[in-house]
């Protein structure tokens, strides 16, 4: 699994338009800091910072190399976090798609692709990694606690998606119930959106977002990113 891990985080870097933004996504994916990056590395935090905002050159293969093993070996010495999340399988119900971005995208620009706005008063100033599309009552009947976090793939820095959603009432209780929380949640097309939705979102300072897209319109274009 860690093999497979390691090939495609150095696949996705090669291949980025932006390499050091797409280091900085798998950093802040790995909850390690530019400092405990450093220090693992044998290097300074400016160094990585440089790289991250590609004020150096595009990073060479020995250095990604070195970074990536960095990121394993610090997540191995943490109880091996984000290999036990790769370890397990997704529920065949409940989700209809998920994926992990290259680059991350700011939460304005991912609404912008599905022509999503803001319903609660939350600052939406934030990235987003990845996103999760959920048809909502499958997903509440079929994952329950203890598989709740394969719904947040590599990383919960992503934004949960719900389709098929009438009030919105129950997706957010579910969030707010459990400890892992995603960076944004979106309705795909609600009935309408229930004030206790909205109060949620704003207590656990979550932007709640809706469209007017459906499931299969918003998969479309998210898979293009």
């Amino acid at each position: 699994m860690e093999v497979d891990l390691r090939e495609k985080m150095a696949g996705e870097v090669v291949v980025s338009p932006h390499p050091g933004r797409t280091l900085r996504k798998w950093r802040e994916d790995f909850d390690v800091s530019q400092r405990d990056l450093a220090r693992a590395l044998d290097t300074v935090p400016s160094v990585v910072s440089d790289y991250e905002s590609e004020r150096r050159t595009s990073p060479g293969a020995a250095f990604i190399r070195r970074y990536i093993d960095a990121l394993l070996a610090i997540d191995q010495e943490r109880g091996h976090r984000i290999g036990q999340r790769l370890g397990q399988h997704l529920p065949s119900d409940g989700i209809l798609g998920l994926k992990e971005f290259a680059v991350a995208l700011s939460l304005r620009s991912f609404a912008d692709r599905i022509e999503a706005k803001p319903v609660s008063r939350v600052d939406l100033h934030r990235d987003i990694h990845g996103f999760t599309l959920l048809d909502a009552p499958r997903a509440i009947l079929s994952i329950d606690a203890t598989r709740y976090a394969e719904v947040f793939g590599w990383t919960t820095q992503r934004a949960l998606v719900f389709a098929n959603v009438k009030y919105g009432r129950s997706p957010m209780v579910a969030v707010r119930a459990h400890p892992l929380k995603p960076a944004a949640v979106v309705f795909a097309h609600p009935g309408r959106v229930d004030p206790l939705a909205i109060r949620l979102s704003e207590v656990e300072r979550i932007p709640l977002l809706t469209t007017l897209l459906e499931a299969p319109a918003i998969l479309e274009r998210l898979e293009r990113v």
